[in-house]
């Protein structure tokens, strides 16, 4: 069983301890930057890049998240974390039957951001982050995300999933759906090991992520505002996840009570910005940039906040009037309307508000952060607030 073993280490239950040697991707001043955190292999990608490849954002960063850790102690110690995390995760899916095993490690092993992890990370800075329960507690968090992912590629009928094929098309809709539900079950018995509140606040943080699913799949009800319903639907899908990481990086460091709500807050904020920002990113910027072909979504017909303005909007200019009449068409799968759309998004005040709305909440998640100290690790966190605020504008 993964867990906390009797040692007190940050690993899991028959998984090797870290040696006392530096994680890599820390040079020789302490003061590394990580492209995206982890790679397929579960080792840092560009770790230790020279300052050509960091570019304006300077030493310090992970880069992918736009997160500046300056203190070469938090910037350590947040990497050792997330070092010991990898290792949790692969000892914590493993099954004694090896399809389970095999299935279970997919996307463990396809690498991500881990974001979540991360701000279990920055959150045990404010307490003591050497606490033997932080790693567990990241562990619960990315599995409880990781499952969300298997079954959201069922219901999207995805085929490919952080650049390899998804477990549906690798194996069945079948076995993806057990397999997420398998990642479920890992994540509440570790959970349980970190005592009542950590499973309460598990069980609270499925149901919501739960509740936004739905409310995604059946759409805004009679009389209810589209871009409520939408903002809604972030908030408990991805907001709530992120939320409870950082509350659990406080709670499982031993932060002040007042620091923990601080953080989540903080958490559930910064999460709703980061996914609205996704949605800008896939209308204005080049695919360089977000890593996906632009409009995406507007192929797919999927209604983002900034084709929900536009839907919504009165404004009868006739670039307005035709963008609308466009987007009532539902999914843009014809090339040249694609393209059309995608031109008159661009350039459309729904675009605006949009960036503006996106600006509002990383300010309101940089107000969350008011209760703590102004240390290294605070200053981390209002980075991403910068960040989001500016990869948008």
């Amino acid at each position: 069983m993964t867990g906390i073993d009797q040692a007190g280490g940050r690993h899991a239950v028959g998984v090797p301890a870290p040696g006392p040697s530096a994680p890599s991707g820390v040079d020789s001043n302490g003061c590394g930057m990580v492209e995206g955190v982890v790679n397929p292999a579960g080792e840092r990608s560009d770790a230790t890049g020279s300052d050509d490849r960091r570019g304006r954002s300077g030493r310090g960063q992970f880069g992918a998240l736009g997160l500046h850790l300056a203190d070469p102690g938090v910037e350590r110690s947040v990497l050792g974390l997330l070092d010991d995390v990898e290792g949790a995760l692969r000892a914590g899916v493993a099954s004694a039957d090896p399809l389970v095993t095999e299935a279970a490690r997919h996307l463990v092993e396809a690498g991500g951001k881990r974001f979540r992890p991360l701000l279990v990370a920055l959150g045990a800075q404010f307490g003591d982050p050497t606490g033997p329960q932080v790693v567990p507690a990241a562990v619960v968090m990315e599995l409880t995300h990781l499952a969300t992912l298997y079954h959201d590629d069922v219901m999207d009928e995805a085929a490919v999933r952080r650049g390899a094929p998804s477990a549906n098309s690798r194996w069945t809709n079948s076995v993806a759906i057990l397999v997420g539900d398998y990642l479920f079950a890992r994540a509440a018995d570790i959970a349980a090991d970190l005592g009542p509140e950590a499973v309460r606040l598990q069980a609270r943080t499925f149901a919501r992520l739960v509740h936004g699913q739905i409310a995604e799949t059946v759409g805004p009800r009679d009389g209810e505002d589209p871009v409520a319903h939408y903002l809604h639907v972030i908030a408990e899908k991805t907001g709530s996840l992120i939320a409870t990481s950082a509350r659990f990086g406080g709670m499982f460091g031993g932060a002040a009570p007042e620091h923990v709500e601080a953080l989540a807050g903080y958490g559930e904020t910064i999460g709703v910005a980061f996914q609205l920002s996704d949605d800008l990113l896939d209308i204005a910027s080049e695919s360089t940039q977000s890593g996906k072909t632009p409009g995406t979504d507007l192929r797919e017909g999927v209604p983002t906040l900034p084709v929900l303005y536009a839907l919504a909007s009165d404004d009868s200019d006739a670039a307005s009037v035709r963008l609308r009449e466009i987007l009532a068409t539902g999914p843009l799968v014809d090339d040249a309307l694609h393209a059309e759309a995608l031109g008159l998004l661009r350039e459309s005040p729904a675009l605006k508000r949009a960036r503006e709305t996106v600006r509002s909440y990383a300010e309101d998640a940089r107000a969350q952060l008011a209760p703590l100290p102004d240390t290294p690790p605070r200053r981390a966190l209002e980075s991403l607030c910068d960040y989001i605020a500016d990869r948008t504008s």
